[in-house]
């Protein structure tokens, strides 16, 4: 499936739970329902993904963590804060340099409009799908 076709399934999605649920839950309800809807349309989804990092030969395990992994070529971030720190969009974009992964997108659901709470992240130099 390509990135533009999966990130519009990822808003619908979005889009749907939100007006069903409200801005007023726990991240992790958003990412359970979001995980089972996608998993429902057939789609390859990692959740909590603990990842190592490699620093000069020395191997750390777990050292960060993936809300989603959507098909191997989209990293979600998903939020229940508002207003939304900036620092987020530099630990997505971490997250897509050390997965040398290219889309990401975080998604806040902590909104009035689910239209505000979603941001595509872009790592310029990643691949298009993971290894």
């Amino acid at each position: 499936m390509d990135i533009n076709t999966l990130t519009g399934i990822v808003v619908d999605l979005c889009v749907r739970i939100h007006s069903k649920i409200g801005p007023g839950c726990f991240e992790k309800v958003y990412e359970e329902i979001l995980y089972y809807e996608l998993i429902k349309l057939g789609i390859t989804v990692h959740r909590q993904c603990l990842l190592p990092i490699e620093w000069e030969g020395l191997n750390i395990e777990n050292a960060y963590k993936v809300d989603l992994l959507v098909d191997n070529k989209l990293v979600l971030e998903l939020k229940t804060l508002y207003p939304l720190p900036s620092v987020y969009f530099k630990q997505i974009r971490t997250h897509l340099g050390l997965l040398n992964l290219k889309h990401g997108m975080l998604i806040n659901f902590k909104v009035e409009l689910m239209k505000d709470g979603i941001h595509r992240v872009f790592n310029n130099f990643g691949r298009e799908e993971s290894e």
